[in-house]
């Protein structure tokens, strides 16, 4: 019997797991000066796209943010920040060229990555924090 129990046990704590892996956004998450502390600070793996509207290889990596939020729901959150709109947090964070993506971890700023890059760049970036 006790093997059982633990057979349920696990199972519960993966379902658990699962379900709160679905609490995370699965598309980028609109990101204001206002709330951006709280943002970076509400999940452990987060990371920022520093855009604006006019920015060629910012809509260039758009759709490639797109994808990674839903293929990586669970895992990482991914937020977008209009930097024209949003000074205080892109000052702060000495931005002076976009695209860029701010990597954080338990609310810390942790790595950065410039310029329209591939899913797979900014997967093996990521999983360094995994």
């Amino acid at each position: 019997m006790d093997e059982l129990e633990s057979i349920r046990q696990k199972k519960m704590h993966e379902l658990q797991v699962k379900l709160e892996k679905k609490k995370y956004p699965s598309t980028p998450v609109e990101v204001k000066d206002a709330s951006f502390d709280e943002f970076i600070s509400k999940y452990p793996l987060v990371i920022v796209d520093c855009w604006a509207p006019w920015c060629g290889p910012c809509r260039t990596l758009a759709p490639v943010i797109d994808r990674l939020a839903e293929k990586m729901q669970g895992d990482v959150v991914f937020g977008k920040l209009n930097v024209d709109e949003e000074k205080i947090t892109s000052v702060s964070f000495g931005i002076s060229s976009i695209p860029a993506m701010l990597i954080f971890k338990n609310g810390k700023s942790v790595d950065r990555i410039i310029g329209a890059v591939d899913d797979n760049t900014i997967i093996q970036k990521l999983h360094t924090y995994m």
